[in-house]
């Protein structure tokens, strides 16, 4: 049965990480009050979720407002998330402030600045942090909102430092902003699902030379775990096959109709 985070059963908070003072504390301040009223999130499988320790956290990806919608999950779950966030985002007044204060990490995806990226985040993890990272690396081209094809990033971190890889899904993320949507639609209260996995197993991989061939392999497996969850979540089959942009002629970055 899933927790509803409103409910007398909802998920315990060990908080061990939540509890310490930190610029989260003034985050969740200005966020949560605004979002708890839009939000009422349904927990499938909670305790999955890792509560010490470092781990990277995999979610599907199909709205602007994911970002919010997955950092709000991880601090009502007991963990403080930190995130691969647009650079361009480090440039806003305030918003770059808290972005930099919170630990989060800016990413370019041109040239070599994309590795300093994961660079980044290994760090967090030789820290016993988790981190946010999405990898589609975009919103999602499917149609259908299920996943697309993956990045390798997600899974070159896990591998490469030797931590657990959770994938997760969110559903109704959507009615609060649709994919490449410009405004939230607060009122009336949404309800969105969240699914938490199990620990993807990369026993196959792990100690190997982590070449494309086995990144990709890894990746897809992935992908294909993140869309069984959203199918749990969505009450219908996922797709056979993760939908791949470049076999669509569509560009894998920016913004996209359809």
């Amino acid at each position: 049965m899933p927790h509803d985070d409103s409910s007398p059963d909802a998920p315990a908070k060990p908080r061990s990480e939540t509890r310490r003072p930190s610029i989260f504390w003034v985050l969740a301040g200005l966020v949560l009050p605004v979002m708890n009223l839009a939000i009422r999130f349904r927990f499938h499988h909670p305790e999955r979720m890792p509560q010490s320790g470092a781990f990277v956290l995999a979610p599907n990806h199909y709205s602007e407002i994911d970002p919010v919608v997955m950092g709000i999950v991880s601090w009502k779950l007991g963990r403080a998330p930190r995130f691969l966030a647009k650079a361009s985002l480090f440039k806003v007044p305030v918003a770059g402030w808290l972005l930099r204060k919170s630990g989060q990490i800016p990413v370019d995806r041109a040239g070599s600045k994309s590795h300093a990226a994961l660079r980044a985040a290994e760090e967090l993890v030789e820290k016993g942090r988790m981190v946010v990272v999405y990898p589609e690396g975009s919103l999602t081209r499917d149609p259908g909102l299920w996943p697309m094809r993956g990045k390798t990033g997600a899974v070159r971190i896990a591998l490469e430092r030797d931590i657990p890889i959770i994938p997760a899904a969110h559903w109704g993320t959507q009615a609060l902003m649709p994919r490449y949507g410009k405004k939230l639609s607060l009122f009336p209260r949404k309800t969105i699902d969240v699914a938490i996995g199990e620990p993807l197993d990369l026993s196959a991989y792990r100690g190997k030379p982590l070449d494309q061939a086995t990144l990709i392999k890894a990746t897809s497996e992935l992908m294909e775990a993140i869309a069984g969850l959203l199918a749990e979540l969505r009450g219908e089959p996922a797709p056979a096959e993760r939908w791949n942009p470049s076999a669509h002629s569509q560009k894998e970055t920016g913004r996209f109709e359809g």
